[in-house]
């Protein structure tokens, strides 16, 4: 499990998913989010938008993510 640390208060799903590498482009992440590819705290999360806090992780094609923050 990669950790991916942030400085704000949360980030959102398609940001975080672009940030950490997992996916090329914004329009990459919408697509798989849409799709229900991407996992968030162990379920299924079709919201793009949705806020992440640290202590959240998130998985999309075997790998995993752990967020933490300041």
């Amino acid at each position: 499990m990669e950790e991916i640390a942030i400085t704000t208060e949360f980030i959102r799903l398609d940001a975080l998913l672009k940030f950490a590498g997992a996916v090329g482009t914004g329009g990459e992440a919408k697509v798989r989010i849409a799709g229900g590819e991407v996992s968030v705290n162990g379920a299924v999360c079709t919201q793009r938008g949705k806020k992440l806090y640290p202590g959240d992780s998130v998985s999309l094609d075997g790998s995993s993510y752990h967020i933490t923050g300041p």
